[in-house]
């Protein structure tokens, strides 16, 4: 990118807010988001997932799911949700492989794409940058797991609550104690199955039951949480309460 572009300073700023990027000193992050290019996608357009063997994806702003979608069956499971400040593909990065996983855009995306090569170089030549990739790549190894320990040895009621902690912010915004959720607020019912390996009714039924109870905003849309610690034991997750 030029830094002469109009908006350099301000790819600049979003590329400092990535985990993968932020509190690199400023020589370092500018040389970087020189190799940087910047492309838009439209919302429900699938990506070539066959590009990122050339070029490593930051998400600007909008959101990607990442999923497996089997020939046969048509059958799909989510494997990540993505929001402004995460790169992909990780896994091509890593190994040069193909990843059979099918990306698609859930926003208007604004992405910036730097060559593949370049980013391994990277992760070769600036340990200010592998002190941020490194915990990001475990971030997302963890998420995996999660996953499959999740449809592995938790039922559906369980997976759900543990869905919707994963995403919610634990800073209320008002005195009444609500708690937004990120990334996954909006979602069909439909796309929130797949992430957790269920089907529509089965979540339209738990999530109806969770908003009866006083745990999601029964006068929301979207998902809201109004008892995150009801949501916690709904979600196996026991935390040690201070007296």
């Amino acid at each position: 990118m030029n830094i002469n572009s109009p908006m350099y300073l301000h790819y600049k700023s979003k590329l400092s807010q990535s985990p993968v990027f932020s509190e690199l000193p400023d020589d370092i992050l500018s040389n970087m988001l020189g190799h940087f290019k910047h492309m838009t996608i439209s919302k429900g357009m699938v990506i070539d997932s066959s590009r990122f063997i050339s070029d490593f994806c930051l998400i600007i702003n909008g959101r990607v799911k990442v999923e497996q979608i089997d020939a046969e069956s048509g059958n799909r499971a989510t494997l990540f949700l993505l929001g402004a400040g995460d790169g992909f593909d990780v896994i091509s990065l890593l190994d040069g492989q193909p990843h059979d996983a099918t990306p698609t855009a859930l926003d208007d995306l604004s992405l910036l794409y730097a060559p593949t090569q370049t980013v391994r170089d990277w992760i070769n030549s600036h340990p200010e940058f592998n002190r941020n990739f490194l915990p990001y790549l475990g971030m997302r190894m963890r998420t995996m797991e999660d996953l499959a320990t999740d449809l592995s040895t938790k039922d559906t009621v369980t997976r759900l609550a543990r869905l919707i902690l994963r995403h919610t912010l634990p800073e209320s915004i008002d005195k009444d104690t609500i708690h937004p959720v990120r990334l996954i607020n909006d979602l069909s019912h439909d796309a929130l199955a797949h992430m957790m390996g269920s089907t529509r009714q089965v979540v339209n039924k738990h999530l109806q039951i969770m908003r009866r109870e006083g745990i999601l905003d029964d006068q929301s849309r979207h998902l809201v949480v109004s008892e995150l610690e009801m949501l916690k034991e709904k979600a196996g997750v026991f935390l040690t309460r201070k007296h």
